[in-house]
This record gives C-alpha cells, sequence and structure tokens, in this order.
C-alpha cells in the first residue's frame, strides 16, 4: 500500500516545449519507465509535425493541416503523458522545484527546458518591415501559405540553410525568388566559398535569383506589395517578405530562475544546467558550449537525457552528423569541421552540373575533419562518414 501511494504522489517529470525534443524525450522516457508521470507544456496546440518539412511542403503539395500527424489528445494516449495546451509558464521557482503556469503552481521532481528558440528579426525602418514574416512553426506556415494564395513573387532575406530551402521550394511551386544575403555565398557558415559560388549557379539555374553583399536598409509598402531599398544598388519589389536571418535561443524563462545562459541555456555533455534537477537540450540549450539546431543532434541528445532522468546518467555523445540542405537544385551534406585544416576541392567538369566535393583535413595527419558535398557528389557522403568515425573511434 505504500508503495502505491508514494507513486501516486509522485511529482511528475514535467517537459516545457512540444517540439521534437520536448517530444522525443518524452517517448524515449516512457520507453524506460512506463509509469513515472510525465507532463508537457505547450505554447501552442501541441500538435506534433516535423518541422523540416515546413520548407519543402510546397513541393510535396503539403497543406499546412497535413503535416501534423497526430494532435496532443493522440499524443497524451501516446505516451502515456498529460499535456496541457495554449498555456504559458510564467516563472520557475528552483528551490523549490516548482513552476507557475497559468498562475497556478505546478511541482516537479525533474524539469526539462525544451523551449525552442524564436526568429531573428531584421530590424530596418519602413512602413512594410513588421509585415515581413518569419516562418518557425507550423501557425507561422499556415499564415505564410495563406498569404502566398495572392502573391507571384517572394523576396527571402537569408541565404542561410532554410533561406535556401524556402526559395528553392518556392522557385519550384512557380514563384519568382529573390534570395537577399550580406555574404557573398549562399550557406555562407557551411560551404567553402569556392563550393557556395557552384550552389549559387545551381540556385540561379534554378530560377532563384540571388543577391550577394547586399543588406536590406528599409521596407516600404506599395500599393501592390513592397519595395526593398538597399544602399545601392535597384531596389527589389515583391508581393511578400519572408524573413530567414536566423535563429535566437529561447533563454529568459531559464535566466530569470537564474540559470546560467552562454549563447543558449548552458549545459554540461549530460543536459544538466546550473540548477538541481533542471535540463535543457533543442535549440535553446548550448550543450557542453554549443548550440546545435539540427535533427540528429536533437535526437542523441534526448535518448541520452532519458536515460539520465531514469537514474542512469548518460553523457551525451555525438557521432558524425551531417547536415543535409534540402535543395533540389543542388543537394547538400555537410559536416562542418571542429578544427582548423585545409580544404581540397574537386569540381573539375561537374562544375556545371551544380556539383563540387570538398573535404577538409587535417594539415599535418590528414585526417578528414569535415566535408561540403554538392550534387551527385552527395553519394560519397557514407564513405566520407566512415572515415571521420573510424578516426573518432581510434585517434592517432
Amino acid at each position: 500500500m505504500t508503495a502505491v501511494i508514494e507513486k501516486e504522489t509522485q511529482q511528475p517529470v514535467v517537459i516545457v516545449g512540444t517540439g521534437m525534443a520536448g517530444y522525443t524525450v518524452a517517448r524515449e522516457l516512457r520507453k524506460l519507465d512506463s509509469q513515472v508521470p510525465i507532463v508537457m507544456i505547450s505554447r501552442d496546440n501541441g500538435s506534433f509535425y516535423s518541422k523540416p518539412m515546413l520548407s519543402n511542403a510546397l513541393a510535396m503539395k503539403k497543406e499546412p493541416h497535413m503535416l501534423a500527424t497526430f494532435d496532443a489528445m493522440a499524443m497524451a494516449s501516446q505516451l502515456g503523458a498529460w499535456i496541457r495546451v495554449r498555456q504559458n509558464v510564467e516563472r520557475i521557482v528552483p528551490d523549490e522545484h516548482m513552476l507557475v503556469v497559468e498562475n497556478a503552481l505546478l511541482g516537479y521532481s525533474k524539469l526539462v527546458l525544451a523551449t525552442g528558440a524564436d526568429p531573428r528579426r531584421l530590424q530596418v525602418p519602413g512602413d512594410g518591415a513588421a509585415d515581413v514574416l518569419s516562418i518557425n512553426d507550423l501557425d507561422d506556415y499556415a499564415r505564410f501559405r495563406l498569404a502566398l494564395t495572392r502573391c507571384r513573387s517572394v523576396t527571402i532575406l537569408g541565404a542561410g540553410l532554410i533561406g535556401c530551402e524556402f526559395a528553392n521550394d518556392l522557385a519550384v511551386a512557380g514563384y519568382a525568388v529573390n534570395l537577399i544575403d550580406p555574404a557573398p555565398t549562399p550557406l555562407v557558415r557551411l560551404l567553402p566559398q569556392q563550393v557556395g559560388e557552384i550552389f549559387a549557379h545551381a540556385l540561379d539555374q534554378g530560377g532563384i535569383r540571388f543577391h550577394a553583399g547586399r543588406s536590406v536598409q528599409r521596407i516600404d509598402r506599395t500599393s501592390d506589395g513592397y519595395r526593398l531599398s538597399f544602399a545601392d544598388g535597384e531596389p527589389i519589389d515583391a508581393d511578400l517578405v519572408v524573413s530567414a536571418i536566423g535563429l535566437a535561443p529561447r533563454t529568459s524563462l531559464a535566466a530569470a530562475a537564474g540559470l546560467d545562459i552562454e549563447q543558449g541555456i548552458r549545459t554540461d555533455a549530460w543536459c544538466r544546467t546550473s540548477a538541481p534537477d533542471i535540463y535543457a537540450l533543442g535549440d535553446c540549450a548550448a550543450i557542453d558550449g554549443k548550440v546545435q539546431p539540427y535533427v540528429l543532434p536533437i535526437m542523441h541528445a534526448a535518448r541520452a537525457l532519458a536515460r539520465t532522468l531514469t537514474g542512469e546518467p548518460t553523457r551525451v555523445a555525438f557521432p558524425v552528423m551531417p547536415v543535409t540542405v534540402k535543395t533540389p537544385a543542388s543537394p547538400a551534406v555537410v559536416v562542418t569541421p571542429e578544427a582548423e585544416g585545409a580544404w581540397s576541392i574537386e569540381t573539375g567538369d561537374v562544375a556545371a552540373a551544380h556539383a563540387a566535393r570538398a573535404v577538409c583535413r587535417d594539415a599535418a595527419s590528414e585526417r578528414p575533419l569535415g566535408f561540403a558535398l554538392l550534387g551527385a557528389a552527395i553519394e560519397g557522403k557514407a564513405a566520407l562518414v566512415k572515415a571521420m568515425t573510424a578516426v573518432e573511434t581510434n585517434p592517432l
């Protein structure tokens, strides 16, 4: 009888956030412990969907409502969890193991922060600046798709991974697309410049006009859309403007509770924050000093954290994790080097086909440290990942 009473009164594991990180932790935790109470708190309706699918849903002919595979009720049933939707966590009280949610107290045994990130906003003058759309969740995407019904041309600010994927998806769907970035080449954080130039040519051949080295000075409304002005050169007119200039980890809740912040919510390699029994992962977290807002790091962190939550402290061990850029004009696969090295780049006669193979190697040992593959060259991914994995397993 005593054991039953203890189980019934056990404080839950509370997970703040129902994105990929939050739901994956809950799923992995439930695999390991069928009894622990789980409470999830969602700012939105708690539907489960794959966020990476937002940037190629047009090509897949998927309407916004088709992207959510399960609603919150179905997820609650699958996970044996209580999911509280459309609710805000107002405060964390770490010393008392309490949250304030909608003016009510909620206790926790362990707390997982999977709060995600907010889109960075371009701060420019003009009466059209406030109309610029950012696409960061399913609700944003639904608004974007509604706006597209009145459009023929779209200008995207930011030629990073998300900007390039959305540009490609829109071009395939028949929209006129301008892609603007202050950098000299697209995907500047992922691709060496020479490879980036080939990628830019592929975008151009796919109907995307890339404007390198340009920064928007103001955005004004016109009679039928928007005009983007620059310090030099001709302005650009568009029916719709989308910002994809990056994400800022959501750290305000953690910071207000006194948790350490360093880029994101600072954690060690076990996803532990600076407060006892509070953990963080996903886009909001800097795990062992690094924010990694990609699918594979989130999955690996979630599996390790689930074990830690069940009493088996497990360090997050990140393997070689290629980043895939979903751009049919020239698909790309990248592993960003963690250390300085020398790049060897092969294009030969394949540049016209938008293909390139770039490998970064340690100057002394010739060990592969990272790579960037474009077009047909992505077929070499498996061999390069194997070579890098062998190096990690048997370091020199």
